[in-house]
């Protein structure tokens, strides 16, 4: 039940977002639920070997490489669901900073057991 909620929640921080930031569109609810599976199925598999992979590079730039890779997922929901746009790397950076930001501020609002 709480995983269903927190894709909800998601959901709702992407149709935040693609309103207020130009360059991100979202087509309706339904494509904002299905954003949110697919990037919380893309960072469950592709995101540890983006990270894996790119080890020495995050090491060097003491972590902020990670906001890039936060970005690449992005970018590849993009290419994956139709309905859901974004227009640029720094557009996707912008996004995936600001999702964050929304996802952990939405999710301090659920009861922790």
């Amino acid at each position: 039940m709480k995983l269903f909620l927190k894709l909800l929640l998601t959901a709702l921080a992407v149709i935040i977002l693609a309103n207020f930031l130009p360059g991100v569109t979202v087509s309706g609810y339904v494509t904002a639920l299905i954003v949110a599976v697919t990037i919380a199925l893309l960072n469950l598999f592709v995101r540890p070997l983006l990270v894996l992979f790119t080890l020495p590079v995050t090491l060097l730039t003491f972590g902020l490489f990670l906001f890039v890779i936060n970005a690449i997922i992005i970018l590849v929901a993009d290419k994956l669901i139709d309905g859901f746009a974004v227009n640029g790397f720094f557009t996707a950076l912008l996004f995936s900073v600001l999702l964050s930001v929304f996802r952990s501020l939405l999710f301090s609002f659920l009861d922790d057991e």
